[in-house]
């Protein structure tokens, strides 16, 4: 198989890999809530698990949780039959190595919630909790008093606290957005002049 098939894989692969043991890693020698700073207050390791979504969202309930994580498994294999088709039609190498980011980071949380429940000993096959562990709090402080609806509250940003799976995910939607119109682009055919076609007669 030639190297631009394997390359987008392979990518996604390490990606998968490190996310797996960043989070065993932080499930085996951390507590839940427990911080490890490393840029002081703007930077630090907050072990934490959530039910659902990137960043912590979630979709509630037992079905609700079960119908994510079957939802996740589908989006995965249809993720990776696109990678194919674009690798097939010779679609912009940028394109498709982003489209590997997006798997892989799907791929990451799909482990977390498809096993770790069972490896772990709390919940049954595919009820497991995604490890979070990345928590960047970079500006904190209140919201002005004129402000509509949040005036005097608390602010924090960035507050959701995330997983390398969520920021591959995120790194992969974002380029390809920023880079769509390069990657999608049309290239229109020159058209012949009377000479060329004589010249090819």
């Amino acid at each position: 198989m030639k190297a631009a098939y394997t390359k987008p894989f392979l990518v996604a692969l390490l990606i998968i890999i490190a996310d797996q043991l960043i989070k065993i890693w932080v499930h085996s020698h951390m507590y839940q809530g427990q911080e490890i700073k490393f840029l002081g207050d703007r930077g630090m390791l907050h072990y934490t698990e959530n039910n659902g979504m990137a960043f912590g969202m979630e979709l509630g309930g037992d079905f609700g949780k079960l119908a994510l994580t079957l939802f996740r498994i589908f989006a995965v294999i249809g993720i990776g039959y696109g990678i194919v088709y674009l690798i097939i039609h010779k679609y912009h190498r940028g394109l498709i190595m982003n489209g590997a980011l997006i798997l892989a980071g799907a791929v990451g949380n799909i482990i977390d919630s498809t096993f770790y429940g069972v490896v772990y000993h709390y919940a049954p096959l595919f009820h497991g909790r995604v490890v979070d562990m990345f928590y960047f709090p970079l500006i904190s402080g209140n919201f002005p008093s004129w402000v509509p609806v949040w005036g005097g509250e608390d602010f924090i940003f960035f507050r959701p606290v995330f997983n390398l799976a969520d920021a591959s995910i995120s790194v992969g939607v974002i380029l390809i957005l920023i880079f769509q119109k390069h990657y999608f682009k049309h290239e229109v055919p020159e058209p012949s002049s009377p000479n060329s076609e004589m010249v090819e007669d």
